[in-house]
């Protein structure tokens, strides 16, 4: 888990997850796409590209995007086959996953992007329509509920907001009481809006996941908590927990 440093206060080395969310990632083909963006953020405004002369604010470095760290912000990862696949941003009891892809030069992938979750909610018992938002077209969702079969509701409220990119498409999946009240979802809308995305020089497909990693210090902090519980069989191990 990482927060906004305080003076003289100590790095955190807590990393964990979400746990169960909403996931829905997009396929990765690896055809060309095609239609048009839909969704680029106005100029002058983030979500921004590495090569941007952006705002000189505190961020967490997870490799293919840096998070900005915010008062009251929480920034998780999410783990499946033991890859990190997401950033979860925390806010209270709303939540936003973000992931970043690749994405050709000629066009974007929000819009086809968009027409598939449609597809796949309503195949699924969920629904989606599109709307307007800061950062252009979204969708504001009904998703199948983890809870379903629990006595808990069939559907719960998401918005799913996209941005392309020179050659990269930001999404960020928001949830909880951020998906229906507009108050509650400007911290999280601030964030995602101040994301550097890194797309990087290497050839990759269109859809392709931007690889993420832990900071260094995290990263060295983990591997001294696995080390520590292989020599200790009553230490707990590692506090990440895959996503499935």
């Amino acid at each position: 888990m990482f927060r906004r440093r305080k003076a003289q206060e100590p790095e955190a080395d807590e990393i964990e997850d979400l746990g169960e969310g909403i996931d829905d990632d997009v396929d990765d083909e690896t055809d060309d796409a095609t239609g048009g963006s839909g969704g680029s953020a106005p100029t002058g405004t983030g979500p921004w590209d590495a090569d941007e002369d952006v705002s000189d604010v505190e961020r967490v470095d997870l490799g293919g995007i840096q998070v900005p760290l915010v008062d009251g912000i929480e920034v998780q990862v999410n783990v499946a086959d033991e890859q990190i696949v997401a950033a979860t941003i925390q806010h209270g009891t709303s939540a936003m996953q973000v992931q970043a892809f690749a994405a050709p030069k000629s066009a974007g992938l929000w819009r086809d992007v968009r027409r598939e979750i449609i597809a796949e909610l309503k195949e699924g018992g969920g629904s989606a329509e599109e709307a307007d938002g800061p950062f252009g077209p979204e969708l504001t969702a009904s998703v199948p509920s983890p809870d379903a079969g629990k006595g808990g509701p069939a559907t719960q409220p998401a918005r799913f907001v996209g941005v392309d990119g020179p050659r990269w498409f930001l999404r960020g999946v928001i949830s909880g009481a951020a998906a229906s009240d507009a108050s509650a979802a400007e911290p999280l809308e601030a964030v995602f809006a101040d994301i550097v995305v890194v797309r990087g020089d290497d050839p990759m497909a269109p859809r392709d996941l931007l690889e993420l990693r832990l900071p260094r210090e995290a990263q060295q902090a983990l591997d001294e908590q696995a080390a520590k519980s292989d020599l200790d069989p009553f230490q707990r191990g590692p506090e990440i927990t895959e996503v499935r």
